[in-house]
């Protein structure tokens, strides 16, 4: 099947396919945000594609291109744009970044094509799409776990939040007001932050001095990092529950383990060796090609383009036949089993790790599966 698009769209990872007797031919452009603010999650996020490839099932014969998608609300689809004319582009994955999902969903539509997407940014499933798959959990699945860890483990409900202006953002200040107010708790600052800003020395005087039990965080990794370095600096002592870009170790790597001293984040997978052998062939390659352990945007991205080659494999001849598979399947991936709510919300499940002040790398404390919000 050949399909040309009529508009331009944001997307991380193309597919299309000739078959023949003997094998598939898969053409893959890989469209993420690998410089500016968003390198470090744009760069695991490639990783994650790029581990899938060489792990295809037999049969598959893949051709692969990657273009940087930046961190402007354009760049994917810009990109997507020198591409999606090409006769042998039948299907997508996106970029982590939900502001770019967000720009392509109406083409995917148009076009009747099948979208991947490891965001968490809550309105990319919402809008109705049936071409949209989330591969990561929906901020309302993740906030769900970070606000129940927070309540529940730690027993703190006078919050202040900190976020980026950006849609996930703001995705995750609001479900984890919204969250806080149901069990009783009670925002006592909240404030957000530039992606581009340096230096928050005036937003965290006026949330010392709102005296908060915690501090909440929903930021990308650049922003996350700079505000818990700065939260050290002046002394705030507060325990702190951040999202997944801080259980990065490429953020992480950013600071000194004094810094992450009480800091926790939720995140949608957490992997160790002796899980499974899956799991550990997944980790072990990915230690030996990229030098560094994944985060969960490297995992999920992985599973998630794992599950769209076993669509291929399995007989999916068009994007309809995927976006079938996709919305009907149900598939044991590394991390966890993904399977779809009807919206395209594939990932269910979130687990808290801790640092301890000792080391950059935290500890799993708490996992939470078939998570469905409060």
């Amino acid at each position: 099947m050949r399909r040309v698009g009529k508009t331009a769209f944001a997307a991380a990872l193309l597919l299309s396919w000739s078959a023949s007797a003997e094998e598939t031919s898969l053409t893959v452009p890989i469209i993420v945000p690998i410089t500016g603010l968003l390198a470090l999650e744009g760069t695991s996020q490639l990783n994650g594609a790029n581990l899938a490839i060489a792990h295809a099932p037999p049969g598959l014969k893949i051709k692969t291109t990657t273009i940087d998608s930046g961190t402007a609300a354009e760049g994917g689809a810009n990109a997507l744009e020198r591409v999606v004319g090409d006769k042998n582009v039948d299907f997508a994955v996106a970029p982590l970044f939900g502001t770019q999902v967000l720009a392509m969903l109406p083409v995917a539509l148009e076009n009747k094509m099948p979208i991947l997407a490891p965001t968490g940014t809550g309105p990319v499933t919402e809008q109705g799409n049936p071409y949209m798959f989330r591969l990561y959990p929906h901020d309302a699945v993740s906030k769900a776990a970070h606000i129940r860890y927070v309540v529940e483990e730690l027993k703190l409900k006078k919050a202040a939040i900190l976020y980026n202006t950006t849609g996930y953002g703001q995705s995750g200040f609001k479900y984890m007001s919204e969250y806080l107010s149901k069990v009783g708790g009670e925002v006592v600052f909240s404030e957000g932050v530039e992606l581009s800003a340096k230096e928050i020395s005036a937003t965290l005087a006026k949330l010392k001095a709102a005296k908060p039990d915690v501090v909440l965080i929903q930021m990308h990794s650049a922003s996350i990092a700079m505000v818990i370095k700065q939260l050290a600096a002046a002394g705030i002592q507060i325990p702190v529950v951040g999202n997944t870009t801080i259980a990065m170790p490429a953020t992480a790597a950013l600071l000194q383990p004094s810094d992450l001293k009480g800091v926790c984040a939720e995140s949608a997978s957490w992997l160790e060796k002796g899980g499974s052998a899956a799991t550990d062939r997944f980790l072990n390659d990915y230690v030996s090609k990229f030098g560094a352990m994944p985060d969960a945007y490297a995992i999920q991205q992985y599973d998630g383009l794992m599950m769209a080659f076993t669509a291929v494999k399995g007989g999916a001849k068009s994007p309809e036949d995927v976006r079938n598979y996709m919305a009907t399947s149900e598939y044991q991936g590394v991390a966890m089993s993904y399977k779809s709510d009807g919206k395209g919300n594939l990932a269910h499940s979130a687990v808290i790790v801790c640092y301890d002040g000792s080391s950059l790398t935290p500890k799993l404390v708490k996992r939470y599966d078939n998570v469905a919000g409060f």
